[in-house]
């Protein structure tokens, strides 16, 4: 009989990201973004599977999946840390995917964040974005940026999450973290509550649905500071997905709050590290000003905000993705191969790479002379 701990001893003990149980399959883990058989174990019976998840539900969660069919929950082990859960049906059989939560939030430095992403966590209010497809470590950034507020700033912070990822302790802050589906009936609910409970700072998981968004930039709008998250892959389409949620009528409206709240876009990607062992992550970072805000009210512009990005690295600390690439190559993090897969437009990646000029812009030029001034600062320090 399999033991649902050794199996997750395991996983920890091999740096897995998540670990995938499904009938009639050995237990596989996510390690560096590859999904690997766990070899070590037998095949999950159909019964075995359903008792593993049903020893880690409440009777209300219980009585939820009975009735729902899937349900996303989060439980700790103090062995082992914290892990969120979805449990589901497939083929009439329990499937369960549990993704691994350390107990201990890391800092910026151990995380390979550029210090932009903490002058971005100290903004009195507005709306910051992280996006990125599901497992590129937004939770893990953001939880990151709202510790850096915790423990230098004495706010008041409340999380609204489906389910509750990193357990924040109080620290100069109070905080305050909810679960949908056990402290509250859903995200716009509870963020409409929130604005009742004198918050400084408010995480909104995830914005699924425009009533959701529509209370998530009045909160910004009326002096918060809003953290929220989008499955989008870059500051454009993230505006985009946003404006488009809404009726059409309403979107030139929608464009100008939007210009008006959003402070930062933080579009993440994890990259596999140069000598193995885990995985960094390559940024785009859009940081709102006058420029960037025409850009967004303006349908017509808002794909301009792609060269934006990449002209203001040493103006206002942005980032395209390439150039978060080529930080990285030079901190000699990745290897310039994978860096030339992820990019996205390799061919000017690998002119640029070669020092040679594309000749179709000047988008790197500011970078470049901030790498280079980077360069003669370490040399002198040798």
């Amino acid at each position: 009989m399999i033991d649902l701990n050794s199996i997750l001893t395991e996983a920890i003990s091999k740096n897995a990201s998540d670990v995938h149980l499904k009938a009639g399959r050995l237990p596989g883990f996510r390690i560096d973004g590859e999904l690997v058989d766990a070899k070590q174990f037998s095949v999950l019976g159909a019964d075995e599977l359903t008792r593993l998840a049903e020893s880690i539900m409440t009777e209300k969660q219980k009585d939820r999946f009975s009735r729902m069919n899937e349900i996303d929950i989060a439980f700790g082990s103090p062995s082992l840390g914290r892990f969120r859960v979805n449990i589901f049906q497939q083929s009439g059989k329990t499937g369960m995917v549990l993704r691994v939560i350390p107990y201990a939030i890391a800092s910026f430095k151990e995380l390979f964040l550029p210090k932009i992403l903490k002058e971005i966590s100290q903004y009195d209010r507005g709306l910051i974005l992280a996006t990125g497809a599901t497992g590129c470590g937004k939770s893990t950034t953001l939880a990151a940026m709202l510790d850096h507020i915790n423990a230098n700033f004495a706010h008041h912070i409340v999380t609204i999450e489906e389910p509750i990822e990193y357990l924040i302790k109080d620290k100069k802050s109070i905080v305050n973290q909810r679960e949908v589906g056990s402290d509250t009936s859903s995200f716009h609910e509870a963020l409409r509550t929130a604005l009742r409970q004198d918050p400084d700072v408010i995480f909104v998981g995830e914005m699924r649905d425009a009533e959701t968004m529509e209370i998530a930039l009045s909160a910004a709008e009326t002096g918060h500071l809003v953290f929220s998250t989008l499955h989008t892959t870059d500051a454009v389409e993230s505006i985009n997905r946003i404006v488009s949620s809404f009726p059409s009528h309403h979107h030139r409206q929608i464009r100008i709050q939007l210009g008006s709240v959003l402070r930062a876009v933080i579009s993440q990607r994890l990259i596999p590290r140069k000598t193995g062992g885990g995985r960094v992550p390559a940024l785009e970072i859009l940081v709102n000003n006058s420029r960037v805000r025409e850009m967004i009210e303006n349908p017509e512009k808002t794909k301009e905000i792609h060269g934006a990005i990449a002209e203001s690295f040493d103006s206002y600390g942005m980032r395209s993705f390439d150039q978060s690439l080529m930080e990285l190559i030079t901190a000699d993090l990745i290897s310039y191969e994978e860096a030339l897969r992820q990019s996205t437009n390799s061919h000017d990646f690998a002119l640029r790479y070669s020092g040679i000029s594309s000749g179709n812009d000047r988008n790197w030029d500011p970078f470049e002379s901030m790498m280079i001034a980077k360069d003669e600062k370490a040399s002198s320090s040798d």
